[in-house]
């Protein structure tokens, strides 16, 4: 993803930055896949040694 970016400066060193909402937007979006990604590791890691459960079972036990 190309960025266009404006640098402002203060005391002549660069402290903000600012872009087009657009590409704000796919930023944030980008950011929250990683981070539901990061969670769906973290679980797997999680239940490593756990017993597996067929869909079969999840659905027989919920009624459905």
């Amino acid at each position: 993803m190309k960025l266009h970016t404006t640098h402002i400066e203060k005391h002549g060193k660069k402290e903000f930055v600012v872009l087009p909402f657009d590409e704000y937007r796919a930023l944030t979006e980008l950011l929250l896949d990683y981070e539901d990604l990061k969670d769906l590791r973290e679980a797997k890691a999680e239940s490593k040694n756990e017993t597996p459960v067929s869909l079969d079972e999840v659905i027989h036990e919920l009624g459905l």
